[in-house]
């Protein structure tokens, strides 16, 4: 086998493919004028898409709503207060129903945030009937917004709203009360949480990335990347051949590096990616030579470095890939813990990593 990586290539084709596993996640936010959506949307996904994304309309109430590098479109509906709200509604379930008839699971609208203001005390008729028929099609929860002072209207919201998935209430930001009473944001992390729950399992790692809420269900899914990984790894050392000709585990352990930063919803890019292999990888090796990028591999692993030119088991290839992945899931949980928002280069990742890695 030949003794050279294209370290270029493996890196280009681990982002490309890490990009396209982690795919997209669409949701669909509808609500009257001034019940909140834009500040819902800023706050809880990253880039404050509602006032940076890029939106088009896609019917003549609903406009898609994307920015590059974060994996979520939000369709954001309108017109919930127009008097004959029926042609509004009839021309979004028919875009809705030929979205989410393609085969490609990508295009369909996933889930929807149907957002009523508390202090409205108030639920129109085109609020159920939108929720009503877009539940026959996908999960819907009921957003109850600014929300200060329930009174008893969360029940009362329940009781309309039997087909929904769930109703929420939350507090997008802070609110200071006449009187200077102030009413903390509250109720994101359970409308990350119900939405995860229902969201088809195939966008869980994009909305996860996607949102800013909740580092705890980015670990989640980096874990879940980790085991795969592990998996694939113990399937290439099962045929037995020399441990310094098993170069399959090398770009394994690059998707893998891929995917993670990917799941944790980083500015990540093919430099970035570069970056972070050659601080990690070639740091130690001094060259990215298959033979010893292998080697360099393992010496970050007490004890295995003897085996460099014995067979490479499974077992031993699935506890290399593991330690290595949940060293680099710790390293960026460590990173963003304490600041989400943090904007992390390759160069900074690799020498967090490297450290972590060393002991």
């Amino acid at each position: 086998m030949n003794e050279n990586l294209d370290l270029n290539k493996l890196v280009s084709d681990a982002y490309d493919d890490a990009l396209k596993k982690r795919g997209i996640a669409n949701i669909l936010i509808a609500g009257k004028t001034g019940v909140g959506k834009s500040t819902l949307i800023n706050t809880v996904f990253q880039g404050r898409m509602a006032a940076t994304g890029q939106g088009r309309p896609v019917t003549q109430s609903t406009k898609k709503i994307t920015k590059e590098g974060i994996p979520i479109a939000i369709y954001d509906t309108k017109g919930l207060e127009v008097k004959d709200y029926k042609p509004i509604l009839d021309e979004l379930m028919t875009f809705i129903k030929i979205n989410n008839g393609n085969t490609d699971h990508q295009q369909h609208i996933h889930a929807a945030w149907i957002c009523i203001a508390e202090g409205a005390r108030r639920v129109e008729d085109a609020e159920i009937s939108l929720a009503k028929n877009l539940s026959e099609v996908m999960p819907v929860i009921v957003v109850i917004t600014t929300a200060s002072s329930d009174q008893g209207f969360k029940s009362i919201v329940e009781g309309l709203f039997p087909f929904a998935r769930n109703v929420v209430r939350v507090n997008s930001v802070e609110q200071m009360l006449d009187g200077g009473h102030e009413i903390p944001a509250h109720g994101l992390e359970d409308l990350i949480d119900i939405t995860m729950e229902v969201i088809p399992e195939g966008q869980k790692k994009a909305f996860a990335a996607a949102q800013k809420i909740k580092l705890d269900h980015k670990l989640s899914q980096a874990h879940k990347i980790v085991v795969a990984s592990a998996a694939s790894a113990a399937g290439i050392a099962a045929v037995p051949i020399p441990f310094s000709d098993a170069f399959g585990i090398v770009p394994i352990q690059l998707a893998m590096l891929a995917s993670i930063s990917l799941a944790f919803g980083l500015d990540t890019n093919k430099a970035f990616l570069g970056s972070l292999v050659s601080g990690t990888f070639t740091a130690v090796a001094g060259s990215f030579g298959g033979r010893v990028a292998v080697g360099a591999l393992l010496k970050f692993f007490p004890g295995l470095g003897s085996a460099a030119g014995a067979a490479l088991s499974a077992t031993v290839a699935a506890t290399i890939t593991t330690t290595f992945g949940e060293a680099y899931v710790a390293t960026l949980y460590a990173l963003l813990k304490d600041d989400p928002d943090n904007k992390l280069t390759g160069e900074d990742v690799a020498k967090a990593f490297k450290k972590t890695l060393q002991g």
